[in-house]
């Protein structure tokens, strides 16, 4: 790397004093401005604050699997913007996922982000996601940077509602601190939202993008301790409410109703933490009015941080244990379980067998009961003989009266589902960019492991108006006549939507539209079985999916909206 450079704050020129989480970045991205396949940390970008004006440069022709340095193999592109391009890649020296911006060398901005990365990658501090690389070669720069698979987005975690309260207290309190060690170096992060903040499967919060990003999208500012300061607050509101602290919406939360102002977040929602609502009003109040609180703002991620010093410490939530049920007394053990146990040295009564039957009548009691057992066995021998005939003869009948009775609807045999044969697939892509092409065959492989995935999206269920849909085309090898489809999905939730067409070719010359519907069906699990509701033959069938779940991350795939099938297999 290089010497420390504070230009990695300062990377384009300083322009305005607005907050830059007040409202979304006005860059659009290179003929894909809308592109939910980007990487969360391009959505909404935190504001006005000093977008840089430069020629766009025209991004360089990258696809899967290219290689950069013959070591790092691009895998999927995540982000597509103004000129640079963000993708998940693998490190084959290392064997491990990373994750890398590359943009042209003369990029207006390559200068900068040079810069902003090697000053980032010597703080050298955990809780950022590190900068592993950063390399000028054939007249390409790119930036090489962590890629935690385990690590959930803050936008991902507020989806459902807004954290307990010790989850917003640890959240703020760890970000302000490593805020404030990056401001004490000289390096400021600029574009801190919901996006740029992770929560690893330990419980630790990392902040990804240090300087690199603001630097990406040209954003600058006067006052760069002002505006982060204001950016940990957002989160912070965030947090407690699970709502955006503007009017505008953002990172899939709601932002506040126009015309009333910042209302402090124990008003917005019931049952928040007064203290902690309170620090997030100093935090986005900079002009020094806090909501008729009387505590002084916080303009620093220092002054932040002495402010969470001197609350009274949140502690976690008691576990909660469930009861044990009742002990039952059981009675599968007779004897003496759960009797009174005699004293030591106690002497226990020996019980004698009752005597048998000697006298007269005891003699006569037992002929007449093995006379009457020996009726009984007569009686019921004779009952079994009987019912055994009568269900031959009419075993005899139903035989007779099947061979006479040639129109009887009761002979008639279902045929059996006969198993199709897929001979051939290929990706149908309706519009932008393919998915997974290569890996289409994994999913008649009869290997269950192997799957082709979907990219992942920041909205869902349903993919449109973003993609019309994602599917494969199956060659069958001639016409044949579908009466179901059994589809493995990797990724359960709510939920899958798949429709079965049939086309005309492996590459179909018409869109969805013109295409007949063979069946349609819609699943939260893991698995899904589509049954037509037309007669009809068919060579290619197109496999065509509308709605994808809520997905968490795994293996080199990120949290997001997506699916993936393992397994399909074609009944007719």
């Amino acid at each position: 790397m290089a010497e420390r450079s504070t230009a990695a704050v300062d990377v384009a020129d300083n322009s305005g004093d607005k907050p830059l989480t007040a409202k979304a970045d006005q860059s659009t991205a290179d003929g894909v401005a809308q592109n939910p396949e980007r990487d969360t940390e391009s959505d909404q970008a935190q504001g006005s604050g000093g977008i840089e004006e430069t020629e766009k440069a025209s991004p360089p022709e990258l696809h899967s699997g290219h290689k950069l340095a013959r070591r790092y193999r691009l895998e999927e592109c995540v982000t597509r913007l103004d000129g640079f391009s963000s993708w998940r890649a693998v490190d084959e020296k290392l064997r491990r996922a990373v994750g890398v911006h590359i943009l042209p060398a003369d990029h207006a901005r390559a200068r900068s982000v040079l810069a902003a990365a090697r000053s980032s990658a010597l703080l050298g501090d955990p809780r950022f996601v590190q900068v592993l690389d950063a390399v000028e070669e054939n007249d390409l720069v790119y930036v090489v940077h962590e890629w935690l698979p385990d690590a959930t987005e803050l936008t991902t975690l507020l989806a459902p509602g807004p954290l307990e309260v010790h989850e917003a207290y640890q959240m703020v309190s760890q970000i302000a601190s490593a805020m404030a060690a990056a401001h004490r170096e000289g390096l400021a992060h600029l574009r801190l939202n919901p996006n740029a903040v992770l929560r690893t499967s330990s419980g630790q919060w990392r902040i990804r993008g240090l300087a690199v990003n603001a630097a990406l999208r040209g954003i600058s500012s006067d006052t760069p301790q002002r505006t982060d300061t204001e950016a940990i607050g957002a989160l912070l509101y965030a947090a407690l409410t699970q709502r955006w602290p503007y009017e505008s919406d953002a990172y899939g939360l709601s932002g506040l109703p126009k015309g009333v102002g910042l209302i402090a977040p124990d008003q917005v929602r019931a049952g928040v933490h007064r203290g902690l609502s309170e620090l997030a009003m100093r935090a986005l109040a900079n002009d020094g009015a806090t909501a008729s609180r009387h505590e002084a703002a916080c303009t620093t991620p220092e002054e932040l941080v002495k402010a969470i010093g001197e609350m009274p410490r949140i502690r976690p939530p008691e576990p909660t244990f469930t009861a044990p049920p009742e002990y039952q007394q059981t009675t599968y053990q007779q004897g003496t379980y759960g009797r009174p146990s005699a004293h030591p040295g106690a002497t226990q009564p020996v019980s004698s067998p009752p005597p048998p039957l000697q006298s007269r009548t005891g003699k006569a009691l037992k002929w007449a009961v093995s006379a009457l057992l020996i009726a009984a066995l007569g009686l019921g021998s004779w009952q079994l003989a009987d019912a055994l005939m009568d269900q031959g003869n009419k075993s005899e009948d139903t035989k007779q009266t099947q061979t006479t009775d040639g129109n009887d609807k009761t002979g008639d045999k279902i045929k059996p589902a006969t198993p199709i044969t897929i001979q051939g697939a290929k990706e149908y892509v309706a519009s932008g960019d393919a998915q997974a092409p290569g890996d289409v065959d994994k999913t008649y492989d009869e290997d269950s492991t192997t799957y082709w995935r979907t990219k992942r999206y920041n909205s869902g269920p349903k993919l449109a108006p973003y993609k019309p849909g994602v599917g494969i085309v199956y060659d069958l090898g001639s016409a044949k006549k579908i009466s179901a489809a059994s589809i493995g999905l990797r990724y359960a939730g709510d939920h899958t939507t798949i429709n079965l067409y049939a086309t005309d070719s492996l590459t179909p010359s018409t869109g969805v539209d013109g295409m007949t519907e063979i069946g349609t069906a819609t699943t939260s699990g893991s698995s899904l079985t589509v049954k037509a509701t037309k007669s009809l033959k068919t060579q290619y069938v197109l496999l065509w999916i509308t709605d994808v779940p809520l997905a968490t991350s795994d293996g080199y795939s990120g949290s997001g909206y997506k699916q993936a099938i393992t397994d399909v297999k074609f009944t007719g």
